[in-house]
């Protein structure tokens, strides 16, 4: 900031009219207070340079004294604005949905005033004087901030970091003070700088009209009323305190904007806004198993980790109720690897959210059994439910730029969840946090550890986060897309690490992924979802050869290797996915299948099990039914492309 002419420059002014406001009254209270009888009403002159008043007071000294007052209310009316903001502004995420709305509904009418006109109206209520004003002008202030502190807190509060300490527990005063705030610090406090220098103008505005500070005492706008009355003998006695509130209102606004531009904050509320094939022991038989009991609805030997039947995910929508996983099934025992795939919508990570108890409000999962372990997860919120989601289940999200809070070090993240779930102090969690990392094959853990998440490549935070997850003992890994917006090498290098965790713990992992050929080389077995719901359930084996649903098929077909004809298109999946809100009578895939019949309009297809444990919902499976190239015409709408 300070390398620039105009950032120097604003510096320099801010600390010069502050140092004016600390000494002047020390150096120059008794000068500015003498009478000279005998130089009433006088002009500019050397002895004073802006002329005297009615009483022979020096006016220009006068003006250098009231800086204090002047700026000293300028900035408590500061104060109150971004206290009062802060609290308006924070109340929707502290209140929930519904006080929040009516919080917000206030701000908002509240903002369509004139400021100039709210002080007026606070400054008739409070009434006239310092006080009246400081509280008139901290009041009208106060929409504006809170406008912009709940455009802020919004963009934050959706974050999935924010979202975990909520399921972990953890209380929204606590989440707002820890995770929220120190988020959306820069441009509050930019914002707040830049208000400064409103504040001093508004406060010299009402003092010149006379609702602020009263005689004896005299700020920048008193001194300016009272330089108009003598305009026409002497206009220094206006131009001093007007040009004092020039400047020191500049001096604020751009040692804002400045301070704005280094850190790259914008201060206005509108503008915030590879293939691993390493299998674990036992793979094949623990997917065979898993098959034979979904399909019969028991439990095996008991080394079942995840048993979800009959889960369903609704959201209240514009025209009813919208179900955007309906009826899916499933079950991961200890070894096993899972893998989902569809096209995006089809439901794939909400269902993972669901099992780990992520969705949020106004959504609600409702399901015949969901367990964890044997511990069924839809009972009440408890401390035994909390520390179980918390230490034997670890979530891999496909983002951990957002997933990790930017504001604190790596290290101080990973150790929380070990103080939270497991009572280790401060010195023992952070010491399994380095661990954690050294484990994911991060170099120099300790070092790393003191480090912020911006400091890590992508590769390195998504390893963090699979450190995160191990804090624990999980039994099961649910990774959600975690290669995506990775190079080749880095994605090879994480699944290589999921592997290595699997075999060399027996930990169960569930793979959501749009690369089929990932999941056919990591997955011991495959739920195809589409429009919400499970179409087919098979051994990753079988995935590019014995496909027997059209919609995996396709999927696979769409898959280039290397032996594709590089002078024909590339196949692709005709149309548009479902929309979850307008789910069509019949079988979901029925406008986009080359065997579709009339029977598959009418009739929604059940998820039928064969004698091999292999689930599939279609009335034509084993059909044969190519699904041909489509070419691209411009003029039409483009079909669906998969990767």
């Amino acid at each position: 900031m300070l390398r620039t002419p105009l950032g120097l420059t604003a510096t320099v002014l801010t600390v010069a009219v502050l140092l004016l406001a600390l000494l002047g009254p020390v150096l120059l209270a008794d000068a500015a207070a003498a009478d000279d009888t005998d130089n009433l009403l006088a002009g500019p002159s050397g002895e004073h340079w802006a002329g005297t008043d009615n009483l022979g007071r020096d006016i220009f000294l006068r003006t250098l004294v009231a800086a204090r007052l002047s700026i000293g209310l300028a900035l408590a009316a500061t104060a109150i604005a971004v206290a009062v903001g802060l609290l308006l502004g924070t109340a929707p995420f502290l209140l929930g949905r519904f006080g929040g709305r009516l919080v917000v509904a206030a701000v908002n009418v509240a903002v369509a005033f004139p400021g100039l006109l709210l002080a007026l109206f606070f400054a008739v209520v409070f009434g006239v004087g310092a006080l009246g004003a400081v509280l008139a002008i901290g009041c009208a202030g106060a929409p504006a901030f809170a406008r912009l502190v709940q455009t802020l807190v919004a963009g934050v509060a959706g974050r999935e970091y924010v979202e975990a300490a909520l399921v972990a527990g953890v209380s929204r005063p606590r989440i707002l003070v820890r995770h929220v705030l120190p988020n959306v610090a820069e441009p509050l406090v930019v914002n707040a700088t830049i208000g400064a220098g409103g504040a001093l103008l508004s406060f010299a505005g009402l003092s010149f009209l006379g609702l602020g500070v009263q005689q004896p005492a005299y700020d920048w706008g008193r001194l300016l009323f009272d330089g108009v009355s003598l305009l026409y003998l002497n206009p220094a006695a206006a131009l001093a305190p007007g040009a004092a509130v020039l400047l020191a209102g500049l001096a604020f606004n751009l040692f804002g904007e400045c301070v704005a531009k280094s850190l790259g904050v914008t201060t206005t509320a509108s503008a915030l806004a590879p293939r691993g094939s390493r299998r674990a022991p036992g793979g094949g038989r623990a997917a065979a198993t898993t098959a034979r009991d979904t399909a019969t609805g028991t439990d095996g030997d008991g080394d079942v980790v995840l048993d979800v039947r009959d889960l369903e995910v609704s959201f209240p929508g514009e025209h009813g109720v919208v179900r955007p996983v309906r009826g899916v099934s499933f079950t991961v025992r200890r070894g096993e690897a899972l893998g989902i795939v569809g096209e995006s919508g089809s439901g794939k990570s909400l269902t993972a959210l669901a099992a780990a108890r992520l969705v949020g409000e106004p959504g609600r999962v409702d399901a015949e059994r969901l367990e964890l372990l044997g511990t069924d997860l839809q009972g009440a919120d408890s401390r035994a439910q909390r520390r179980l989601l918390g230490t034997s289940l670890s979530l891999v999200f496909q983002d951990p730029a957002t997933s990790f809070n930017p504001t604190q070090r790596i290290g101080a993240q990973l150790a929380e969840v070990s103080r939270h779930h497991h009572g280790l102090d401060r010195r023992a969690a952070l010491a399994r946090a380095v661990d954690r990392l050294r484990s994911v094959r991060i170099t120099d853990p300790e070092r790393r550890a003191r480090q912020y998440p911006h400091e890590f490549s992508g590769g390195m935070r998504q390893r963090a986060m699979i450190g995160m997850g191990l804090m624990g003992s999980p039994a099961l890994i649910v990774a959600d897309e975690p290669t995506t917006a990775l190079d080749v090498t880095v994605q090879q290098q994480v699944l290589d690490l999921l592997a290595a965790i699997r075999e060399a713990d027996d930990v169960a992992l569930v793979l959501i992924s749009h690369d089929v050929a990932v999941v056919r080389e990591v997955c011991d077995r495959v739920l195809v979802m589409y429009a919400g719901r499970v179409v087919e359930d098979l051994p990753a084996a079988d995935l590019a050869t014995s496909a027997r649903h059209p919609y995996t098929r396709a999927l696979v077909a769409a898959v280039p290797d290397m032996t594709t004809d590089l002078d024909q298109p590339l196949a692709t999946i005709p149309g548009r996915p479902v929309d979850p809100a307008d789910v069509p009578v019949g079988c979901a895939f029925a406008d986009r299948c080359p065997l579709v019949s009339p029977r598959c309009r009418a009739e929604d297809p059940p998820l039928a099990t064969d004698p091999g444990g292999r689930r599939v919902a279609c009335w034509h499976a084993d059909e044969t039914g190519a699904v041909a190239p489509q070419t691209r015409d411009v003029a039409a709408r483009p079909p669906l492309e998969v990767s």
